[in-house]
């Protein structure tokens, strides 16, 4: 039995991703594991880190819960549309805002170097787009799996980072949508 996060970057309640969403719950809490969600639209802060790290922004309540909930997990999953092959901005302000120094890594003194501070923690990525997978991946270069996996997750100590990627979403059959539902809903029951 695992502790996991699950988290909802799409900020629209009739999407896909939130049927996804809505699927791996189910299947998570069949698999009688401990969850925990945050719906990131439903949260009530300023996205901009307006000071960047020169300042510190206080947190929202909402944000110190994230927080709490974050430490509390042993496996995070993430649900989100790729949008301009990048993560929706309220999904992005709310990393910006909440994967902070000090609580995701540690600046070393007198170093470009950090510590991470999720070490022990792994991570799904489940993604829709609008263009299949293979296309994504050889003429863009996967800018939003990069961003994720490495550039975020990884760095804060995070591993192994798995991705399923759905798409193209776009003119896709019932059939195909129905298909990755229960495949995302066995990934649930299984705690991946």
């Amino acid at each position: 039995m695992k502790k996991i996060l699950l988290i909802l970057g799409h900020p629209d309640p009739e999407s896909y991703n939130h049927a996804l969403f809505q699927a791996y719950l189910k299947g998570a809490n069949e698999g009688a594991h401990e969850l925990k969600t945050i719906q990131i639209a439903e949260l009530n802060f300023q996205p901009n880190l307006a000071y960047g790290y020169r300042k510190r922004t206080e947190l929202e309540p909402d944000l110190l819960d994230a927080q709490a909930k974050i430490a509390w997990a042993d496996h995070l999953v993430w649900v989100y549309p790729v949008w301009w092959g990048g993560v929706p901005a309220l999904m992005k302000g709310f990393i910006d805002r909440v994967f902070l120094p000090g609580f995701a890594f540690q600046k070393r003194e007198n170093s470009l170097m950090v510590d991470p501070l999720f070490k022990g923690k792994t991570a799904r990525i489940i993604c829709t787009m609008d263009q299949p997978n293979w296309y994504y991946r050889l003429v863009y270069r996967q800018p939003s799996h990069q961003m994720m996996r490495r550039t975020v997750l990884e760095f804060c100590g995070i591993k192994p980072v798995k991705i399923t990627a759905i798409g193209p979403i776009r003119l896709s059959k019932e059939a195909y949508r129905i298909g990755f539902l229960q495949k995302i809903e066995a990934l649930g029951r299984q705690g991946f």
